[in-house]
């Protein structure tokens, strides 16, 4: 694996958010925060649905990016509208710009590991479920 092809699965990936196309199929997506495993590119599939399309109307907005030979790390932010329900959590219609960090691992020319680290507490806070914390000063 080279930096130009860690560059180029990842950036194809990023700009065609959701295409499973550059994810392999025994892929493992796991978000940090919950410990739920996604494993392999269906099941994958259908959570980036879920969570893109059904739960909200949304998209990743892609700030920065460090790439190496296999591995990479985007930050940015998930930006949408509450759609359907989350997490018990009726739709709101609801705005939504949360924090999201996310490590890859990428072996040949596929994404074979995603490590998903997104602030749920801003999220939860935006949707109305929890009051904001108070700040110090």
């Amino acid at each position: 694996m080279s930096l130009e092809a860690t560059r180029e699965v990842v950036t194809a990936y990023l700009q065609n958010h959701g295409d499973t196309s550059f994810v392999a199929e025994n892929a493992v997506f796991i978000d940090m925060g919950t410990g739920q495993e996604y494993r392999g590119r269906q099941a994958i599939a259908q959570s980036l649905e879920y969570i893109y399309h059904q739960a909200f109307d949304a998209r990743p907005e892609v700030h920065s990016t460090v790439i190496g030979d296999g591995h990479a790390v985007a930050e940015g932010e998930f930006v949408g509208r509450h759609i359907g329900e989350f997490a018990g959590i009726p739709a709101t219609g609801r705005e939504v710009r949360v924090p999201i960090c996310v490590a890859y691992d990428v072996e040949g020319d596929k994404i074979t590991r995603a490590r998903i680290y997104l602030l749920a507490s801003v999220l939860m806070q935006q949707l109305g479920a929890m009051s904001e914390p108070a700040h110090a000063g």
